[in-house]
């Protein structure tokens, strides 16, 4: 029982540490002919450390967590060669069936389809207020805008950026409706989370940075703070305060009828 999880950002490190949580504490209660111990977890990063975004101390941290739950950490190679028995990790041949995509993808295909100026991922070139060039009208936001920041690079497409591009834009409307000029977008970071398992994590404060229990709980306060309405907050806190005390998963999916196959399971 093999997962291969190919990125080692936020992402697939927050995958990678789910799965093995998941098959180390759940897997076995629900299928009684599952051994935990032959469950394997790889974590492909073609950098020399996983969160390439994050400083020194936070990447040694979070490599340190994910091994000492199980996850195998390959670094400084690529996936190649990828089929239905498994893939090829540098000069070696992992069997798996189960492969998990996490090293970027491409922008939704709305942005191709305007005629506009696009990068190579798709992304909508957008100037300093958010709207397209020779269209004062249209603004992009979120993950389908190519926003440059301070430090030249187009903006990340993370939720933080979104919500803040998002508020931004929605007062550049009100304030065209009235007559005003949109105003420049200015990104203010916040730092950069990572969960990697009960009780694991790392963040990212700038002055501050945290790792382990202390980590965890600020990611905890941060997600429930933006839920919206008390009822969702509330909710969500139970939900997972539950999931913590009795390591239970709480949702099971069973999407279709799988035939047994003759196949011993890589």
């Amino acid at each position: 029982m093999t997962f291969v999880i190919v990125g080692g950002g936020p992402t697939g490190v927050e995958i990678a540490g789910a799965i093995a949580e998941i098959a180390r504490y759940t897997l076995a209660r629900d299928f009684r002919h599952i051994d935990p111990s032959s469950a394997r977890v790889v974590l492909i990063e073609s950098e020399p450390q996983v969160l390439a975004a994050f400083p020194e101390d936070l990447r040694v941290s979070a490599m340190k967590q994910l091994r000492d739950l199980g996850v195998e950490i390959r670094t400084g190679v690529r996936a190649t060669d990828l089929t239905e028995d498994g893939l090829k990790v540098g000069n070696e041949f992992i069997p798996c069936r189960v492969k998990i995509w996490a090293a970027g993808n491409n922008a939704s295909f709305v942005g191709k389809s305007l005629g506009v100026a696009v990068d190579r991922v798709g992304r909508v070139v957008v100037q300093e207020d958010l709207t397209i060039p020779g269209h004062p009208e249209v603004q992009v936001i979120g993950d389908l805008a190519n926003f440059t920041g301070k430090d030249g690079n187009p903006l990340p497409g993370v939720s933080p950026v979104a919500m803040q591009q998002g508020r931004h834009a929605a007062r550049n409307i009100l304030g065209m409706i009235e007559g005003r000029k949109p105003q420049r977008f200015w990104y203010f970071d916040k730092g950069s989370m990572a969960t990697i398992g009960r009780n694991k994590a790392v963040a990212d404060l700038h002055l501050l940075h945290l790792s382990g229990l202390p980590a965890w709980v600020a990611w905890l306060f941060v997600h429930i703070l933006f839920l919206v309405g008390f009822r969702n907050r509330v909710v969500v806190l139970f939900q997972w305060a539950w999931a913590y005390l009795t390591f239970n998963k709480g949702a099971r999916l069973i999407t279709r009828n799988f035939q047994a196959e003759t196949r011993p399971p890589a």
